[in-house]
């Protein structure tokens, strides 16, 4: 894990507060789910750390906004705040360590989790809610869903949505499709019928995923974000975990706050 010091040193290797941030483009990739290259850190770095809050409850049933489209990229663009969503998948010390982070500076953050993981890790389901951040749906096995058979890709959605059911007496509160950054119109109509009012896209993606580096997911976020953004970050990444603190500097240089994604929409 970074120090002060390390964490200075990748903004300046981002480009942050010395030239500005460098605009990188955006891709259409969902993360292919392969292992970090990197050995997770066991414990989060010293520093103040925050209490979790109590036990969260997730709502009964997701939430259907007004005037939002099915599938939702961002948020309002007149207030200051992002969300930064994960896909939930990897090391789970790597996912902790990555909450430990965000909850050290105040953040919440939004989880789609993949079924599987949730089968192999069924802690990390409390883990998230506890941390007071969100679950959603990543689908049961993170394949390319926009190209299954129907009942295939029913299958995906709904198999996710039970465990998560299982594990917090909710399906989630979200619901984004796998391998793709946009639902094919077959996928969007699947997710409503398995209870999701909206599908959860985004319109910034840190390609964290490809491994770049920390500076490289930081410049690549912090060159296209705007207020009311939704960010695709991994978990199971060690850059994601060195680029938090860094990243969530710059943010709150930029006063904007990152907070979950329900928070994002809420007026």
């Amino acid at each position: 894990m970074l120090s002060y010091s390390g964490r200075r040193a990748v903004l300046r290797a981002a480009g942050l507060g010395v030239t500005g941030a460098a605009t990188a483009g955006l891709t259409a990739a969902c993360g292919s789910g392969r292992p970090a290259s990197a050995t997770a850190p066991t414990t989060p770095p010293p520093g103040p750390a925050r209490p979790l809050r109590p036990a969260q409850a997730a709502p009964a049933v997701p939430r259907r906004f007004a005037g939002q489209p099915v599938e939702i990229g961002h948020g309002p663009r007149d207030r200051p705040a992002v969300a930064l969503t994960f896909h939930g998948n990897g090391e789970p010390a790597i996912a902790r360590a990555v909450l430990a982070e965000a909850e050290r500076a105040g953040a919440r953050v939004t989880v789609l989790a993949i079924g599987s993981w949730l089968d192999a890790h069924p802690d990390m389901a409390r883990r998230i809610l506890d941390g007071g951040h969100e679950l959603g749906n990543h689908t049961q096995r993170h394949l390319a869903i926009n190209t299954m058979p129907e009942a295939e890709a029913y299958a995906e959605i709904t198999g996710c949505a039970q465990r998560l059911k299982r594990l917090t007496g909710s399906i989630g509160t979200w619901f984004r499709p796998s391998q793709t950054q946009y639902a094919a119109p077959l996928v969007q109509k699947l997710a409503q019928r398995a209870g999701y009012p909206h599908v959860l896209s985004y319109d910034v993606d840190s390609l964290d995923f490809t491994s770049p580096g920390a500076a490289a997911v930081i410049r690549t976020v912090t060159g296209t974000i705007l207020a009311g953004s939704v960010v695709s970050l991994h978990f199971g990444y060690a850059d994601t975990v060195d680029a938090m603190p860094p990243l969530l500097e710059e943010l709150a240089r930029r006063k904007l706050r990152a907070v979950t994604t329900t928070e994002l929409l809420t007026p």
